[in-house]
């Protein structure tokens, strides 16, 4: 008589073996010189500093820059859609478009995985949507971990995080400590609601208004429902780089703030100095079709609306008035719409940002 195995509690180690497999050419695509190739090690290596003019970088005073994130509920869209190709691509965003706030070139990248048994496909396309968002933003996928977690997630079910690392050279580190009266606030468009404020959206979509994926979303029939609230997050990573790349030397852009949960408000608020206050003109940009579609069909108010989600706005630069006209160029020939949202003041009570 057979003893009881790990398979039948669930965990096919040779299933498992199989979805490893899958993985390195995922991995390798996203490879610059800068790794060391450690394939079947227990971590990644990346090279700092490199012996060769296109990778050199010859710094000085290196700080390395972390962060990590997910994708929250949209995960239960990805599950509903069977749409698993592109949340990766969100993932990534999500950490990497952090890090770049902090003016930093993002280096490397690692994920979590977590899900009920094994499946080897599905786990290949999510890891795809991952390698294809660390391609984007220059990223190497050095690694991650995937955990087979039977009776803690239902059969469909997974979890998803992230975890990037950058580098920024200390003279060009970007925290928001030189934010000044008469700074502009550059906006960089987003392409929808990007991965913040899902659990709203499905309260509304699904529970208020009954709606499901499959139905044509109203504002533009040719697209559905589904296809609206999976479409990627941007990664600025590209754009950004551009911009700190170029003005590297004069040091232009005074902060950076990634738009996500709590809206411009909040995320602007977390790199402002004391005495400085932020006025957004809300008639500056036009938000996506879904904001005031899902704000009529939920009868959300505006300020609620503006709290939960970026509203149109995915990314600010805090920039010196004399250069914002020719970064808002540069940004917009990276293939991003930006345009200048708000104005920096001496703060003399109230709050610190107001979204006129």
């Amino acid at each position: 008589m057979s003893g009881v195995s790990y398979k039948d509690s669930g965990v096919d180690l040779d299933v498992y073996n199989e979805a490893m497999q899958r993985l390195p050419k995922l991995m390798h695509r996203t490879y610059s010189p800068r790794v060391k190739q450690l394939d079947g090690g227990f971590a990644g290596l990346f090279q700092l500093d490199f012996d060769c003019n296109l990778f050199r970088r010859n710094y000085q005073n290196p700080i390395l820059v972390s962060g990590a994130d997910g994708v929250g509920t949209k995960l239960k869209i990805a599950q509903m859609t069977d749409r698993h190709d592109t949340i990766g691509i969100d993932l990534v965003a999500m950490c990497v478009n952090d890090t770049i706030c902090c003016g930093a070139e993002p280096l490397f990248f690692l994920d979590y995985i977590a899900m009920g048994k094994d499946d080897p496909v599905l786990l290949e396309r999510l890891v795809k949507g991952i390698s294809d968002g660390c391609i984007d933003s220059g990223s190497a996928l050095l690694g991650g971990e995937t955990a087979i977690m039977p009776d803690h997630y239902k059969p469909g079910d997974y979890e998803l995080g992230g975890f990037c690392v950058g580098v920024v050279e200390g003279k060009n580190l970007i925290d928001g400590k030189k934010i000044e009266s008469d700074d502009v606030v550059i906006g960089i468009a987003s392409d929808g609601i990007h991965s913040n404020g899902y659990s709203l959206v499905r309260k509304i979509v699904f529970d208020v208004a009954g709606l499901t994926a499959a139905d044509p979303f109203e504002p533009d029939p040719s697209r559905t429902i589904g296809d609206v609230l999976m479409q990627p997050t941007l990664i600025y990573t590209g754009a950004i780089q551009k911009v700190l790349n170029h003005y590297s030397v004069k040091n232009v852009v005074h902060g950076i703030a990634h738009i996500t949960g709590g809206g411009l408000a909040e995320n602007l608020e977390r790199i402002l100095p004391d005495g400085i206050h932020i006025d957004i003109d809300s008639n500056a940009w036009e938000p996506q079709p879904v904001f005031s579609w899902l704000q009529r069909l939920g009868k959300v108010e505006r300020d609620e609306m503006f709290r939960v989600f970026n509203m149109g706005i995915g990314m600010t630069l805090l920039v010196s008035s004399y250069y914002a006209d020719s970064i808002t160029r540069m940004i917009c020939d990276s293939g991003l719409d930006a345009r200048v949202i708000g104005q920096a003041k001496l703060r003399d009570g109230g709050k610190s940002v107001v979204v006129k």
